[in-house]
């Protein structure tokens, strides 16, 4: 049943808050730990037995995705019901229940381009988290120029055979399954690339992961030798891919955009201005005692605010089915400088502190700043380089010419 007036509305609140009265537990709204964000999946480990009660009682729901349709184990809630719902897990500071790929990238593209059969096979298992997903995009040769993969997936009759390799695919050593672009064929560029889904248990699927500056292995290298794919798990047409691989990098972008880079959480980290409080102190009235840094701080906490509103702006002109379009660039690029500025401030705003690295001489949550601010240089190149959202920009947004 659909709420649309007022008073309906105002009955699915109370019936809403009386469920997640009932059903979200104690622990789950306190802040999150970096430590107990729950990925879920096969190999998913839930360092506090609640996150899982909480994920479970959510995906019965289908409120980890609650605009998805019911058909597909979604909440089919309307827009307005899903703005109360939020409003409500926000109001009593729910943690998230899932943090999925294929909740933002995946899920919503095959729900797009999807057959009847794949959303019933693979949607309900990404709403109760059972299964994590990663992405293959990348590849040693084509980065910024996507188009120019080479994995190549050739026709075998009752199956397809993909040999290639991928990079930078973020936390493949722990996903189940992978959606990839792949090369059908080699006679034409965007027009010969196709959008398939394997296992990642498959035999020939090996992930290596690479170590960052920050000590972090969040991204791997994988290799497909030999891969046997089922034909029923080609998204779309062949050689049709691209049109796929275009949307799903809007909403990757507008994920990352609305997430921040996935922000600190429950981390323990304080802002800029907390931690300039504490290391270089404040006047008597309790004001940063650096004037130049407090007006930094002050022009990128607004900068911040109204990057918040657009993003709004964008999501609630997303859902009322307006084209995300080129707005996702204009917003990754944008996230990806707020969230470097913020970490340059949180380097200089704890001084001599913001050295540390390890060792009991530093606090542990400045030694995470640290390795944060190192993590942070990759905003400007994951989901898009920021030279190529400017291009983009450029191009399809101000309608700029190329220099001849």
């Amino acid at each position: 049943m659909a709420y649309d007036n007022a008073d309906q509305l105002e009955e699915f609140r109370l019936e809403t808050r009386k469920w997640l009265e009932a059903n979200c537990p104690p622990s789950m709204r306190t802040p999150q730990p970096d430590d107990e964000v729950v990925w879920g999946g096969r190999h998913a480990v839930f360092k506090n037995p609640e996150s899982k009660l909480w994920l479970d009682r959510m995906g019965e729901k289908g409120w980890t995705s609650p605009e998805w349709p019911k058909e597909y184990g979604g909440g089919g809630l309307s827009r307005a019901e899903a703005r109360v719902l939020e409003q409500e897990l926000r109001r009593i500071k729910a943690r998230p229940p899932l943090f999925s790929f294929g909740l933002w990238m995946f899920g919503p593209a095959l729900l797009e381009f999807g057959n009847h059969e794949q959303k019933l096979r693979f949607i309900p298992d990404i709403l109760k988290g059972k299964t994590r997903w990663c992405q293959g995009y990348s590849e040693p040769g084509a980065g910024s120029d996507l188009a120019g993969l080479q994995t190549r997936c050739e026709d075998k009759g009752d199956h397809y055979l993909i040999n290639g390799q991928k990079v930078w695919t973020s936390y493949a050593d722990k996903a189940d399954w992978i959606f990839c672009l792949v090369r059908t064929d080699t006679s034409a560029k965007h027009e010969g690339i196709s959008f398939i889904l394997f296992d990642m248990k498959s035999p020939g699927v090996e992930a290596r992961p690479i170590q960052l500056i920050s000590g972090e292995s969040p991204f791997c290298e994988t290799f497909f030798t030999d891969v046997k794919v089922p034909k029923d798990q080609l998204v779309g047409r062949v050689n049709g891919g691209w049109e796929i691989a275009k949307r799903l990098l809007q909403f990757e972008r507008s994920s990352i955009s609305a997430g921040g880079f996935g922000g600190t959480g429950g981390s323990g980290i304080l802002g800029p201005e907390d931690y300039a409080k504490q290391h270089i102190g404040t006047d008597e009235a309790g004001r940063i005692l650096d004037g130049d840094l407090r007006g930094r701080i002050t022009d990128h906490r607004m900068y911040a605010k109204a990057f918040s509103l657009t993003v709004q702006r964008q999501t609630e002109q997303a859902k009322a089915g307006q084209a995300v379009g080129h707005t996702a660039s204009i917003l990754k690029y944008g996230a990806a400088k707020m969230n470097q500025d913020r970490h340059e401030l949180l380097i200089e705003a704890l001084g001599t502190e913001g050295l540390g690295w390890e060792g009991e001489g530093f606090d542990k949550n400045a030694k995470k700043v640290t390795r944060q601010w190192l993590r942070s240089k990759g905003n400007s190149i994951e989901g898009g380089t920021s030279e190529i959202n400017l291009n983009v920009i450029a191009k399809r947004v101000l309608g700029l010419k190329e220099h001849q």
